[in-house]
């Protein structure tokens, strides 16, 4: 049996009454790029991310059984309290994708309503955070379908279809490390749903900050999306891939021994090369805006000066990503305060750190969601 098929129930013997559930994912950071990908969202290559905390989006879920399973499904998306139809082909493309999976999802009609904890076009990727929640609350629907206990919910499951719908929303279901596609020297390591490193970290990176600098906070001119195709056929594609293997090998050899030097080189190396493979990528394209470059280089004459160990690092854009261990958080607060802030879009930056992954969600905590 393959993995894909392992994912696929028995039939179900049941049917729940109205009801809902809801839950809370994280976003992530990815330490190591996942950057292309194959057909459905398998990655090319694999990849390692930090689990943020206060970065998140709530979910819940209303359901209630149609008289009988229908040909198309039924459902209706709100977003901070508004009800957004535009968002409904990416959730309708979603759900074709894991309706294998979860094949119940036909015979209940569904009201979705979510929110972020964090401004929109942030720097923040709410496609993991939100897509990551919405397989959360898929999965313990079906975990209740089959009558299992509060703790049988499958995460690993939810993982996987969270990657149907998003690649990195699967890395937002774990906490604190994750591990996604299949890698030589990562155990149980997968293309097809994260998995949990956090135990073979040091102690030091289960509390490492992200402050988010806020550069610019317009649409990008190029998607993930785009970019993400535009890795086939590219000149550097397959060098990138084999990189990526080795850049994830050495940052786990850093982070089990708390090199916080390695760490940070290898990092910042992973963030510049995904924006030099856009760079070189055929349309080219420059998402890093001059304050990008200008907060890099006040990081560096700090970390000279300081002696200290924050790193940056960018996701598909011009907002910095600032890394740095617990002990120095005073230091680079203070930093970031005198030096860095009139980089950022009206000086806006968003406080982060290293969390748990998903978590549910009581009725009463979500009410606000549906008002």
């Amino acid at each position: 049996m393959s993995l894909h098929e392992a994912f696929v129930p028995q039939p179900y013997t049941q049917i729940l009454d109205q009801g809902a559930v809801a839950w809370q994912a994280p976003s992530n950071i990815a330490l190591v790029k996942y950057w292309g990908k194959k057909p459905v969202q398998i990655p090319r290559n694999p990849s390692i991310s930090l689990t943020l905390d206060a970065c998140a989006t709530r979910t819940k879920l209303t359901y209630a059984p149609r008289e009988s399973k229908k040909e198309k499904f039924e459902l209706q998306f709100f977003f901070e309290g508004k009800e957004k139809p535009d968002f409904l082909p990416k959730i309708h493309t979603f759900f074709e994708r894991i309706e294998p999976y979860v094949p119940f999802l036909k015979s209940y009609r569904f009201q979705i309503h979510s929110e972020n904890s964090f401004p929109h076009s942030s720097g923040i990727a709410s496609s993991a955070s939100s897509m990551a929640a919405m397989a959360m609350c898929l999965a313990d629907m079906e975990n209740q379908i089959k009558g299992g206990s509060a703790d049988a919910i499958d995460f690993r499951k939810a993982s996987f279809l969270a990657r149907l719908g998003s690649g990195s929303a699967c890395r937002s279901v774990a906490g604190r490390v994750v591990v996604w596609g299949q890698h030589k020297k990562t155990s149980g390591s997968s293309d097809l749903y994260g998995i949990s490193w956090e135990n073979e970290a040091d102690r030091v990176f289960h509390n490492y900050h992200d402050t988010i600098l806020l550069i610019d906070r317009g649409q990008k001119e190029v998607s993930s999306t785009l970019g993400h195709q535009l890795m086939e056929g590219h000149s550097y594609a397959e060098k990138r891939f084999a990189q990526a293997h080795l850049h994830l090998s050495q940052i786990q050899e850093a982070m089990r021994t708390a090199d916080l030097d390695r760490f940070a080189t290898l990092v910042e190396l992973e963030a510049l090369t995904l924006h030099a493979m856009m760079m070189t990528s055929t349309p080219a394209y420059l998402l890093m805006q001059p304050n990008t470059l200008a907060v890099i280089r006040k990081l560096e004459q700090f970390r000279i000066e300081s002696g200290l160990h924050p790193c940056f690092t960018l996701d598909a854009g011009a907002n910095v990503h600032l890394l740095y261990p617990e002990a120095e958080k005073l230091e680079v607060d203070e930093f970031i305060r005198s030096e860095l802030v009139e980089y950022c879009e009206n000086g806006a930056y968003i406080c982060d750190k290293v969390g748990n992954g998903a978590r549910k969600i009581s009725l009463e905590q979500s009410h606000s969601l549906t008002k």
